[in-house]
């Protein structure tokens, strides 16, 4: 017994030992929690968690936003594919969609512009054709091409011949005098029946037709007409109105055709429109 108590003595250091100090400074440290350093690294992650946390809840938002715009762009443009993506490409669809809708909208006032214009054509000769008792020998009519005043040649040419007679002279100048108000491009057409010539002059109704519209053209820039917005061609036989099958129909086919040009009247309206002030 006396050893054993003797070795528990020898063990236990005495007390104001160093070993007893550091013992009781590893106990006072390890009582006091973690080091300062965890507690602001904490924070850090705390505040980056709630960083990503709002960036996930405002990305949330926007999609739902655009699905509700999605929605109301399939509704008021009446299109069934409205992009998934970000709102930059629904944006340029967007976009798109507009200009579509404005260059359909001014095609559509443009043409309403040109039929118009044609009809006011049409309306004018039409009172000059009652005025003057030439119905049956000037008629109007609007086609493909634009408002077309069609003169048979009864009116305006000898039989097999291009020289105008005073009467074709006549009607030619009243016409212009009615017409120059309309500044557009005029094609003056040449047209025969099938009745088969050979002259010195006119080989084939080809040049009898060229000849005739020639002819009509002439007079036009005697009048005052702009020879810059005046063309012509011959049709010879090739574009006849009606078959030519008798007489009748064959003097109908022979005529001469001033066409005043949709294209042409086109492009004025156009400029026009572009002329306006946005508004």
């Amino acid at each position: 017994m006396a050893v054993e108590e003797k070795e528990k003595k020898t063990k236990s250091p005495p007390p104001g030992s160093e070993e007893g100090d550091d013992e009781e400074e590893i106990i006072e440290e390890g009582s006091g929690g973690a080091p300062a350093w965890v507690t602001t690294f904490a924070d850090l992650v705390t505040l980056l968690m709630v960083f990503f946390i709002l960036l996930f809840a405002m990305g949330t938002i926007e999609d739902e936003k655009w699905r509700q715009i999605k929605e109301s762009l399939r509704e008021a443009l009446g299109t069934a594919q409205i992009p998934e993506a970000g709102t930059r490409q629904g944006l340029d669809v967007i976009q798109s969609q507009i200009q579509e809708e404005a260059s359909i909208k001014a095609i559509d006032e443009v043409g309403a512009m040109v039929a118009k214009e044609i009809e006011e054509i049409a309306s004018e000769v039409e009172e000059f054709v009652y005025k003057n008792k030439l119905a049956g020998q000037v008629e109007v009519s609007s086609d493909e091409r634009g408002a077309v005043i069609t003169i048979s040649d009864v009116v305006l040419f000898p039989p097999g011949s291009s020289g105008i007679t005073p009467e074709g002279a006549r009607v030619i100048r009243q016409i212009f005098a009615l017409l120059k108000q309309f500044h557009y491009n005029v094609k003056i057409e040449g047209h025969t029946d099938d009745t088969p010539i050979h002259t010195d002059q006119y080989p084939s109704n080809w040049e009898l037709s060229a000849s005739r519209a020639a002819r009509v053209a002439r007079m036009f820039i005697q009048e005052g007409f702009s020879p810059n917005r005046l063309t012509i061609e011959g049709f010879a036989q090739y574009r006849p109105k009606v078959p030519n099958t008798n007489p009748k129909n064959r003097a109908i086919n022979r005529r001469i055709e001033i066409v005043y040009q949709r294209g042409s009247i086109k492009k004025r309206m156009v400029d026009l429109l572009r002329r306006q002030p946005p508004g």
